[in-house]
């Protein structure tokens, strides 16, 4: 069966010459045809990704086109503008990606509004909801390698779709032949036709406006004098993140040169990921040379940013996305108190593995913080409860631990672009008083205790990956440890019992651990891996770090 597609595919017309080279070169290996044709890529809440190259097994122009379709056939159930929102970020082929989607929206007469140069994930959601559409397809693979390319798909309201409009999608793309099933009209005749049309800049406009109104001290960083040192590691946050930050009067900004202009090569950060110490290595190394407060980078679709703080002795320290959470979520309280505008019965919003430690100082301030399942839709969906009782003011900040940080209801997805402002704005108001980042995290553990959370990934690459996840899952399921490291398991949170959890259905495990550690395991919805979050607090970082490891080691076996 593979075979034959792989022979339909090398007869016909590919328009990409290098789908026909890489075709050509693979016709002995018959390992090589398998893995490309004898599977599809899977369209869920998470849209497509997946490595370029040729097949249905890989991200191409057809793979993208037959997507689109099963976009535009959704889209077309749902009336409305029938508008969809495009944009791209800095990855190869990603430019194509995005006019090919145009064309098959544009081709059954489906509006389009595309920007007219790569912007990130918040652009596309903000674009979604300005020009009230009915979806948004962002072509991304987020922090991916260079290798890979992907295709998110959001829903009116800036959110990434559900999983019954996903749903639906992924039937149309079952019924739709990847080669010859996606209606098409060229991008140059969708512009002449008037249904392929371009964002404006009153809507660029409206996303600066909307990011720097949620400032906390407005106007307080054009006199504290940080300086800073910044990476878009080669991806969509150059233009965006240093409008807003010089708006708000931080204009010592050093920008690491290697990583300043768009290459979807990445070959300084062969993983541009701001969670890894490979890809600030660059930027840390400039922040020590030029005395930088702060060093900062965005991923490539610019919905994640990561930092580096200034320590007293000189040196550079990472900051986890629990850290960064739990500072941002401490700053915007006390500031919005201070400031007086701090909205009545507040509400803050993290994902359900993310650190406790945000518990404690939303308790502090008298805010609400609610749980959600992993994935920022969901932090997207809560505002969206709160917005159906004219209530989205009460939304103050939500995060995940993955670098994911927003604070306002103008979109529905982690933004870089407002975390890179308030935590710019934060370590400017720390350095105004005397202070710093790095104090403040210091002050938060004297006065809540140290907490240590981190992560481990076990990778399962291959066809026969995700059949070893699965059963791994379900042996967990089906055989629950009693004890984890010698620490009785006191409870069990299984997050595809809906009824127990009060959460929608997930493949989700939460231990809690004798002595207040907790155990999560959960696979990634993108990617082949199993991830396990820890979380484990001590009298001091070495006793939670030993516990962390005493954990790792035991569950290892697990996942061999």
């Amino acid at each position: 069966m593979y075979q034959e597609e792989y022979r339909r595919w090398l007869e016909a017309d590919l328009i990409d010459c290098d789908l026909r080279t890489e075709l050509q070169s693979i016709a002995d290996d018959d390992e090589a045809i398998r893995e490309r044709f004898a599977v599809s890529l899977q369209f869920g809440t998470a849209g497509l990704r997946g490595t370029l190259g040729a097949g249905t097994n890989r991200m191409n122009i057809w793979v993208v086109r037959q997507a689109t379709q099963g976009v535009a056939d959704w889209v077309k159930t749902q009336g409305g503008t029938q508008t969809v929102a495009v944009s791209y970020d800095s990855r190869l082929k990603g430019y194509t990606f995005a006019r090919e989607a145009a064309g098959v929206l544009a081709a059954n007469g489906i509006n389009v509004v595309i920007y007219d140069e790569l912007m990130p994930v918040p652009a596309l959601s903000f674009a979604t909801r300005y020009y009230h559409c009915n979806a948004g397809i962002m072509v991304t693979a987020s922090h991916n390698p260079a290798v890979y390319n992907g295709y998110k798909a959001y829903g009116p309201d800036g959110c990434q779709m559900t999983d019954d409009a996903a749903a639906v999608v992924y039937e149309q793309i079952q019924k739709t032949d990847v080669l010859t099933g996606a209606k098409y009209m060229s991008f140059a005749e969708g512009v002449n036709k008037g249904i392929i049309r371009f964002v404006e800049d009153d809507c660029k406009q409206a996303l600066y406006e909307a990011i720097e109104s949620r400032q906390v001290r407005p106007g307080l960083a054009k006199t504290a004098g940080l300086k800073l040192v910044y990476s878009p590691l080669n991806g969509t946050g150059l233009v965006p993140v240093t409008h807003v930050l010089k708006d708000i009067g931080i204009t010592d900004i050093t920008i690491v040169p290697e990583q300043e202009y768009p290459n979807g090569y990445f070959t300084t950060c062969p993983y541009p990921n701001p969670e890894i110490f490979e890809a600030l290595r660059k930027g840390l190394e400039l922040a020590k040379e030029v005395g930088a407060d702060l060093m900062l980078a965005t991923d490539p679709d610019a919905d994640r940013v990561g930092i580096a703080m200034k320590c007293p002795d000189g040196s550079y320290e990472l900051v986890s996305g629990n850290e960064v959470g739990v500072l941002l979520l401490d700053y915007i309280c006390a500031g919005r108190i201070e400031k007086g505008t701090m909205p009545e019965n507040p509400v803050a919003v993290m994902s359900i593995v993310s650190t406790p430690l945000a518990d404690k100082v939303a308790e502090h301030y008298g805010v609400e913080l609610r749980h959600t399942l992993t994935g920022f839709k969901w932090i997207g969906d809560q505002i969206a409860k709160l917005e159906e009782k004219g209530e989205e003011e009460r939304f103050i900040f939500g995060f995940e631990e993955s670098y994911g940080y927003l604070a306002g209801s103008y979109v529905r997805d982690k933004d870089a672009i407002i975390g890179a402002m308030l935590i710019c704005e934060m370590a400017a108001y720390y350095r105004s008083i005397g202070s710093s980042v790095k104090q403040r995290l210091e002050e938060i553990y004297a006065e809540y205790g140290r907490y240590l959370n981190k992560v481990d990934s076990f990778e399962f690459p291959g066809l026969s990956g995700m059949d070893k996840m699965s059963g791994i899952m379900s042996g967990l399921r089906s055989e629950p440890p009693a004890e984890i490291a010698g620490h009785a398991v006191t409870a069990v949170r299984d997050y595809q019992k809906p009824e127990e959890t009060g959460l929608p259905k997930a493949n989700v495990l939460i231990y809690d651990l004798e002595g207040g550690s907790t155990v999560v395991v959960r696979p990634s919805g993108t990617e082949p891996k199993i991830k396990t979050y820890f979380t484990t607090k001590g009298a001091d970082l070495a006793e939670a770090e030993k516990r962390k490891e005493e954990l790792a080691n035991a569950l290892k076996p697990l996942f061999s």
